[in-house]
């Protein structure tokens, strides 16, 4: 009976797609559904979107070539309240009927529900695109006026409706240009002797260019360009509204002469308007108010001073060091005005993190000069912040997280800002602990500390170097953290001492003068409590040779002890026989994540980001990172001539420091390809190469591969290195290639898809790995990259992108090499990937 109504059900559901699939359903008589527009450009199609778009009619979107979201505003019934209520009254008595059965309440929850539901279909679907004779009208005006702003003056378009069956129709239209029109001369006539010396030195960077094709566009950006340029260079009074092109195409085959012209300044007075020559202005005084509010706005200056011509004033005592505010400060006493200082100077101060956003004014002086008058608001000098959060994941059943910090404002007058955060967490663990263990039987704690400092704090002088034009700031952070019952149970120090600076709009520079790391593993013993599968293989090769008497070996006594046996040659393996190698690998894989790290590198990162804003999408971004460590520490051990420990090794503090150079190289690229369609591509080539006192890289400093950002048709850790087949939880390597492509485009609405192919894998070379699967020995082992290729979907909340990918193994390099194609292509042993954002 379940079987037979589950059909029932199935089966009005079919029928009413079906139905609501009349794509002219809700079309009136006497009107047409728009479903095709044709644009011909002097007897040739043109596809384009910039042009189709400049259409007011688009047809209705189609998926897959088919209207989904017209047929999903069909399904909805218009006057769906006047239907239901007519339906319930269509017999005497049914609708008290209907009330005794349900109440009168669930009865008009049950017309609301049809009637939400009915709205959701409209709102949802898309409603028939009717054509429409004057937007057809306005569609011809707009073609005529976008080629007549790219210099076709002589262009017509017109349009024609084709009427097919079943009240559908085509729209074509029809654009002749004729020639387009070339700039032929550009002359100037400029009042002003001061923009006219102006002009002149920056007249070869025009946009207007002889013999080129005329461009509305062109014409404004050359407006534009100079009114920055003029305004930039003391001309205050200056604006868009006295610069003229006077264009002359009368009897001139085609040809554009240009005249530029620029009018002197039209001053204002209360009975009349006369005209004068443009004046340059300077800078005569800056005066800072340092804690104003509307509230002080009219009480008596406290405290002032003056610090290298500029005046600083205080209702108050003043609470910050004078060079702390001017050199946030472009303004400067003397100088010439220019408009990019008020924008240099807003900015800086609100980088600062110190002041609200600023008010910077002129008042005009007698003397063509200016003074400026600049009003900051001081934020409270303390700010408290707490966030707290529950979690779960594939350790704990169910873990409380907590993140007090306190930001204090002006630590040392010198517009410095101090955090100190903490965090925390408890949980409680799947499978650890017995009865007698407290429930929350993992913990971990932490305290940071930073201190931001807006310039470089450094001994010597840099402003030659790095000027404050280029923003340079200096963040000094300390933190320490402890687990409980998480992993090793790892204690962490870290320190950084980092200075940033923008020399560009697209370039950001950072350089970690000393990044400090210490890592102490506090439960080495739990090593194959975390790692089982390594735990699996040693226990299957003691069982094989009969060890321990065939039982399970435990850890840490037993599987120390099967190591150490077989290492020294105490069992029937021997070295040369492949579970003598696993046993090998596994110990030197034990020794390598147990033991301490001592981190001390500098690093320099370079980024290059040409996105003009969030919304662009024709972009590229370059990223390039290197990184040393260990050479100052190798400089004193060799100096000092410090004792080497039982591995050849110097040691700091009791452990072998990390000594290495690292490099990544990283470049991501979107091009629009229009109708919200993007191609997006990333490259990646990293390489770590241990040396001096290390034979391989800290696992924190290694690279993997697989995960939701990487290669998704793995999870993050499980792909490589190399061909090899690993059962190891946290496969890592120092060696990493990665390619991934992606086309992205829409569904409808916020709703996006995706098809994505990803490449990629992480070898050992340099190191102490010897395994010829996991090395990179030459271009030889680049048949080992791994391809997986896949499709997305995702929803647009504005803020952020929910993710949902599924990657397919597509080229599996750990399969024999002539068996390496889709063996695994399919949904039982796809990847699921759930994030959020754009993978890149």
């Amino acid at each position: 009976m379940k079987l037979q109504f589950s059909k029932i059900v199935l089966f009005i559901v079919i029928t009413g797609f079906l139905y609501s699939c009349n794509s002219v359903k809700r079309v009136p008589e006497d009107k047409h559904l728009l479903v095709e527009n044709s644009i011909y450009v002097n007897g040739k199609k043109n596809n384009t979107e910039r042009i189709n778009n400049l259409l007011f009619q688009q047809r209705n979107k189609k998926i897959i070539n088919i209207p989904l979201r017209l047929y999903i505003y069909n399904a909805a019934r218009p006057n769906i309240d006047s239907i239901v209520n007519a339906n319930i009254d269509s017999k005497p008595k049914k609708r008290k009927r209907l009330e005794r059965f349900l109440s009168k309440k669930q009865l008009d929850k049950y017309i609301e529900a049809r009637i939400g539901f009915n709205n959701w279909l409209k709102t949802t679907g898309e409603a028939p695109v009717i054509v429409n004779k004057e937007k057809i009208e306005k569609s011809e005006k707009q073609l005529e006026a976008y080629y007549f702003n790219n210099g076709w003056f002589n262009v017509d378009a017109t349009s024609k409706t084709d009427t097919l069956e079943n009240k559908k129709a085509t729209v074509s239209y029809f654009v002749k240009t004729g020639k387009p029109y070339i700039i032929d001369s550009l002359t100037t006539k400029i009042a002003s002797p001061v923009v006219d010396s102006i002009y002149k030195v920056s007249e070869k960077q025009s946009f207007i260019k002889k013999n080129e094709q005329y461009r509305t566009a062109t014409f404004a950006n050359e407006k534009d360009r100079i009114t920055k340029d003029l305004r930039n260079s003391g001309v205050y009074h200056f604006s868009q509204d006295y610069v003229y092109f006077d264009m002359d195409t009368i009897n001139t085959n085609n040809k554009v002469q240009v005249e530029l012209q620029i009018l002197n300044r039209s001053v204002r007075t209360e009975d009349s308007t006369y005209k004068e020559p443009f004046k340059i202005y300077k800078i005569k005084e800056v005066n800072v108010f340092t804690d104003f509010s509307y509230e002080n706005k009219d009480l008596e200056i406290v405290d002032s001073t003056n610090f290298k011509n500029f005046n600083l004033y205080s209702f108050g005592k003043m609470r910050f060091k004078p060079k702390a505010i001017t050199d946030a400060i472009f303004i400067t006493p003397g100088d010439v005005f220019r408009d990019k200082d008020r924008s240099n100077t807003y900015r800086h101060i609100n980088n600062l993190q110190t002041f609200k956003h600023p008010s910077i004014d002129y008042v005009e002086n007698p003397d063509t000069t200016l003074t400026a008058n600049i009003l900051l608001t001081p934020y409270k000098k303390f700010g408290l912040n707490f966030s707290a959060e529950v979690s779960q994941s594939n350790i704990q059943s169910i873990g409380l997280a907590f993140n007090p910090s306190l930001l204090m404002r002006n630590v040392f007058r010198g517009a410095e800002t101090l955090e100190l955060s903490a965090f925390g967490s408890i949980g409680a663990s799947k499978d650890g602990g017995d009865e007698n263990d407290p429930f929350f039987d993992i913990n971990e704690l932490g305290v940071d500390l930073k201190l931001t400092i807006p310039r470089l704090f450094f001994p010597f002088n840099t402003e030659k170097i790095i000027p404050k034009t280029m923003f340079p700031s200096t963040r000094i952070s300390i933190s320490t953290s402890s687990q409980t019952n998480v992993g090793l149970d790892k204690q962490t120090v870290s320190g950084i001492f980092n200075y940033k600076w923008y020399p560009s709009n697209l370039v950001t520079n950072r350089l970690d003068l000393f990044n400090i790391q210490f890592v102490k593993n506090l439960n080495p013993n739990n090593y194959f409590g975390i790692y089982g599968n390594s735990y699996d293989a040693l226990n299957d090769i003691s069982k094989d040779i009969g060890y321990n008497n065939g039982e399970d070996l435990t850890y840490p006594n037993q599987t120390d002890a099967f190591i150490n046996d077989v290492l020294t040659g105490n069992t029937s393996l021997q070295p040369g026989d492949s579970e003598y190698d696993d046993v090998y690998s596994i110990n030197e894989r034990k020794i390598r994540l147990t033991e301490d790290n001592l981190i001390f590198a500098t690093n320099f990162n370079f980024t290059r980001d040409n996105r003009e804003n969030l919304y662009d999408e024709t972009f590229s971004i370059f990223r390039f990172k290197i990184e040393l460590a260990g050479n100052l520490f190798s400089a004193i051990s060799k100096i000092g001539n410090l004792p080497k420990n039982d591995a050849g090794q110097y040691e700091m503090f009791n452990v072998a420091y990390s000594q290495y150079i690292k490099t990544e190289f990283d470049y991501i690229k979107h091009w629009d390809l229009g109708k919200k369609n993007v191609l997006a591509l990333r490259s990646f080539a990293g390489i770590a190469i241990p040396y001096g006192n290390s034979t391989n890289i800290p696992f924190s400093k290694s690279f993997f591969a697989g995960g939701t950002n990487d290669n998704r048709a793995w999870t993050a850790y499980s792909l490589g290195p190399g061909s090899l087949d690993s059962n190891d939880e946290f496969n890592e390597a120092n060696l990493k290639l990665a390619f991934n492509i992606e086309h992205r485009f829409n569904i409808f609405e916020k709703f996006n898809g995706a098809l994505f192919i990803d490449t990629g894998n992480i070898w050992n070379v340099f190191d102490d790995v010897t395994d010829p699967k996991a090395t990179f020995t030459n271009f030889a082992s680049l048949k080992d990259i791994a391809i997986g290729s896949g499709f997305g979907l995702r929803y647009d909340f504005g803020f952020a992108v929910f993710r949902f990918d599924i990657g397919f193994k597509t080229y599996d390099p750990s399969y024999p090499e002539n068996n390496r194609w889709f063996n695994d292509y399919n949904f039982s042993n796809a990847v699921y990937n759930i994030g959020i954002n754009y993978p890149f």
